[in-house]
């Protein structure tokens, strides 16, 4: 099942000159992946340069470096560093991104 965007609130709608944790562990999340990439995406637009957000992932979709990795290098190159964190509790899994 594919949820419309445009229908689930965003992850954030300021820029963040600090370090932040974005939750992309909601159940729409869980159902599609392109809105956690879109969502993901939007998050590290929305983070400051010389912070890091903590991308928190719905654990259903697997290990980020399978999906979420090719699509920071792709959207953001260099200008982000980013590594894995852990894996929580729930399944979930956390990323952090570095913005340059």
């Amino acid at each position: 099942m594919t949820v419309s965007h445009d229908e689930v609130e965003p992850v954030t709608e300021s820029v963040h000159d600090n370090s932040w944790s974005a939750n992309l562990e909601k159940p729409p999340h869980a159902e599609d992946r392109s809105l956690v990439l879109a969502q993901a995406r939007d998050a590290v637009e929305h983070t400051a340069s010389g912070n890091h957000v903590n991308l928190v992932t719905h654990g259903d979709h697997g290990h980020p470096e399978a999906y979420l990795y090719p699509e920071l290098d792709d959207a953001f190159g260099d200008a982000v560093e980013y590594e894995y964190v852990e894996q929580c509790g729930c399944g979930g899994h956390v990323t952090r991104v570095h913005v340059q």
